[in-house]
């Protein structure tokens, strides 16, 4: 296996700077993430998640009596 000589390092230094910063930056600026929507609740996520946990307890109580 030949030793890697000064010039070809800088050569691999140069392009793994230019992967390293220039890309991510690059890559950060066009792709931007548009803004999020305003959250609205009508309470029925709410309803729905305290349905679901009474309904599990119910499984567990009737699972325990049996």
């Amino acid at each position: 296996m030949a030793a890697m000589n000064s010039s070809s390092f800088g050569v691999v230094a140069i392009i793994a700077t230019f992967y390293a910063i220039v890309l991510p930056v690059a890559r950060a600026t066009s792709l931007a993430p548009a803004p999020a929507s305003a959250l609205t609740s009508d309470g029925t996520t709410i309803d729905q998640g305290i349905a679901y946990a009474l309904m599990l307890l119910a499984l567990v109580l009737t699972y325990l009596i049996h």
